[in-house]
């Protein structure tokens, strides 16, 4: 979706309005509901999970510090990301029609990032955590000085997508782990966590970007973001993940 989804979906966007790309998503997640109903089996047995166990593992102190990591590190991205186009061609002055060239690079570092946080984190989950969140402010920090000039600029896009989804997959298997036998609803807290993460993120950093910060705002608001996810990491290196 980040390597190839959003470039086309920036592309066609500057061609047919902004519209375009979410009416064609419609259609697409439309068809894509009929092929799931039509070819995914039907899973005959079923292991029943009571919500006593489900809302039980909401007691699980550590579940939410995973949760508050994975929240926080998609909102200090996102913050960025979500406005990173006015950054790109008005402070690095980038054309518009390349910017989508400059997303893929985003979207090769993110895919690149979960690759690799999914194998370091398993084998060292809060160093991998911590290294990859405190790279993210660093990075977008950087942007702030840095994004004048193009190349620079593509560099530390792809450095984001890099650095700050790296946590994802680790903070994800973290929180199923804590959540025990309770996996169901766990599932669904680290999605919405992400989601509200982006949400909030993005509202944020748009305020920022109608301020006298301008397009220097939404990655001033990533990097304090990023910085905030720092402290459920560490509280969960002290706790343990054991």
């Amino acid at each position: 979706a980040n390597v190839v989804g959003v470039p086309i979906g920036s592309f066609v966007g500057q061609f047919v309005g902004w519209r375009g790309p979410f009416w064609a998503l419609a259609a697409l997640s439309a068809l894509a509901a009929v092929f799931i109903g039509r070819f995914i089996p039907t899973q005959e047995q079923r292991t029943t999970v009571s919500l006593r166990a489900e809302f039980g593992a909401l007691r699980q102190g550590r579940l939410w510090l995973a949760l508050s990591a994975a929240m926080l590190i998609m909102g200090g991205v996102l913050a960025t990301y979500s406005y990173v186009t006015p950054l790109l061609t008005d402070r690095a002055g980038i054309p518009a029609g390349a910017v989508p060239f400059v997303l893929i690079a985003f979207g090769v570092g993110a895919l690149g990032g979960t690759t690799t946080g999914g194998r370091l984190g398993e084998r060292w989950p809060m160093a991998t955590t911590i290294t990859a969140a405190a790279a993210t402010a660093l990075v977008l920090l950087l942007m702030i000085p840095l994004s004048t000039n193009a190349a620079t600029a593509t560099v530390l896009v792809f450095l984001m997508g890099l650095t700050g989804f790296t946590v994802n997959p680790v903070v994800t298997s973290l929180a199923m782990r804590f959540a025990g036998d309770a996996p169901t609803l766990t599932s669904a807290l680290t999605t919405s966590a992400f989601n509200v993460g982006v949400a909030g993120g993005s509202w944020i950093a748009g305020t920022a970007l109608d301020s006298s910060l301008g397009v220097t705002g939404p990655p001033l608001v990533g990097t304090v973001i990023a910085v905030l996810t720092l402290l459920p990491l560490i509280a969960l290196a002290v706790r343990g993940t054991s």
